[in-house]
């Protein structure tokens, strides 16, 4: 399943990885953001001459690609970080830019604006964070495992904060709704319910749209349940503002699936 977004930003080659693709895992420091920052800092190391538009592979063989790889990380660090500390409204690109070290200019030639550097912070880490146990999962205990996985990722994950602002905002623009769900959310869904319907041994219903309705005009049981199961996660984080404690997710899985 392929990452597509027809009207997203022009965004760095090594950045449109969609968050069904696992992403490689980060360092163990105190935050991801404190990981990409390491890399950053080992990067802007190398005494080279800033270019843009080069890739990761220019990075990695000495190219002068090291220095912009470095910038851009900061950027993408210092808007995770503001925003936690900021919230959305509060989340300026000229508040990005003076934490990053860069000119207004540098982010401009990557991004239209903050939402798309949100966007491409979500897309990076759900690769790992959203990722399931297994690349077949074919048991209940499989998906009972990723819904707390995914509740760890919405309830307290610096990219779970992105993806709530992200959310809230969408409901007010549409062109972060187009980007959101056509970028992200409409292939995440698809490819959890497909992983659902296997853990649960259930036969494919021929519908891939993942909007759970059934290729002969029926209801597709694996989205039924999925919805089931992420939608009061959702609700808890986004309208209670209460924490997806594991407790709590242990009795709402164990209202739908067996131990």
């Amino acid at each position: 399943m392929s990452a597509t977004i027809a009207t997203g930003p022009q965004r760095p080659p090594d950045k449109d990885q969609h968050a069904i693709t696992a992403a490689q895992p980060r360092p163990a420091t105190g935050s991801r953001a404190a990981g990409r920052r390491a890399t950053a800092a080992m990067a802007a190391s190398a005494s080279v001459t800033p270019a843009s538009g080069t890739g990761k592979g220019a990075a990695a063989s000495g190219g002068s690609g090291r220095r912009s790889e470095a910038a851009r990380l900061a950027v993408l660090n210092a808007a995770d970080d503001l925003l936690v500390e900021q919230g959305f409204e509060g989340l300026t690109i000229e508040g990005i830019a003076a934490a990053a070290g860069v000119a207004k200019q540098t982010i401009y030639r990557w991004w239209k604006s903050k939402v798309d550097i949100l966007f491409d912070n979500l897309v990076l880490d759900a690769g790992t964070a959203l990722a399931w146990p297994s690349e077949t999962p074919s048991t209940p205990a499989d998906l009972r495992a990723y819904v707390h996985r995914f509740a760890v990722f919405l309830g307290t994950d610096p990219a779970g904060q992105v993806l709530q602002a992200l959310l809230g905002h969408a409901q007010l623009d549409a062109r972060t709704a187009e980007l959101l769900h056509g970028g992200f959310l409409d292939e995440l869904r698809a490819r959890d319910i497909a992983h659902t319907r296997a853990c649960l041994g259930l036969a494919p219903d021929g519908d891939d749209s993942g909007d759970g309705e059934g290729g002969g005009g029926g209801t597709d049981e694996a989205a039924v349940l999925l919805d089931a199961l992420l939608a009061p996660l959702y609700h808890r984080a986004l309208v209670l503002r209460r924490p997806l404690d594991a407790a709590f997710v242990d009795a709402l899985l164990d209202q739908h699936l067996p131990r």
